[in-house]
């Protein structure tokens, strides 16, 4: 186990080297999270990226967040755009979530797609998705914290098991595993 710092009797933490990014990274895997995509752009510049740094914010006023890496080929069209879509993928769409993972990435126009009422990118197939207005960027290091006001949602419409990454893993959840009681 990972330990925390201590404090030392002033209250200050000791000084140690820094965390090792990929530690940090190997760690931070165990934290099972959902597969998204993130759309944006028009017709002409499309792009999309896959992120499993999704949260939300708030509910009132609608807010969700993702993280993008400062050189991400997708932050030049969102800035662009100034809106994205979060496409929750689905258990059958794991190749989709590994041709947008990569630097040199699947086309958008090569994925079953079609345009929300403003004009934006929405994953024919996703699992639900969520149509945002950027509302903020946030320095967050080599990436950027990005927040987005949702302005229109949706789903599927039919039972799909949603795709989740784990330990460097894309992963379904397991339905033979009962929940526990909640007491």
């Amino acid at each position: 186990m990972t330990s925390v710092q201590p404090l030392s009797q002033h209250g200050r933490h000791h000084l140690r080297p820094p965390v090792d990014g990929r530690a940090l990274r190997t760690v931070c895997g165990n934290f099972a999270t959902g597969v998204t995509v993130i759309t944006t752009g028009g017709p002409e510049d499309g792009a999309a990226t896959t992120v499993n740094s999704f949260t939300s914010v708030s509910l009132q006023p609608p807010l969700v967040l993702f993280c993008l890496h400062r050189r991400s080929r997708l932050r030049p069209v969102l800035q662009r755009s100034r809106g994205f879509v979060v496409n929750f993928l689905t258990r059958s769409q794991e190749g989709l979530a590994w041709k947008f993972a990569g630097r040199d990435s699947a086309q958008l126009a090569e994925v079953p797609h079609h345009r929300s009422a403003n004009g934006l990118p929405v994953l024919t197939e996703a699992l639900a998705f969520l149509e945002c207005r950027l509302a903020e960027e946030y320095d967050g290091g080599d990436h950027a914290i990005l927040v987005g006001e949702v302005t229109a949602l949706g789903t599927l419409g039919e039972e799909a098991e949603p795709l989740v990454f784990f330990k460097g893993a894309m992963r379904v959840l397991d339905d033979d595993v009962p929940a526990p009681a909640r007491g």
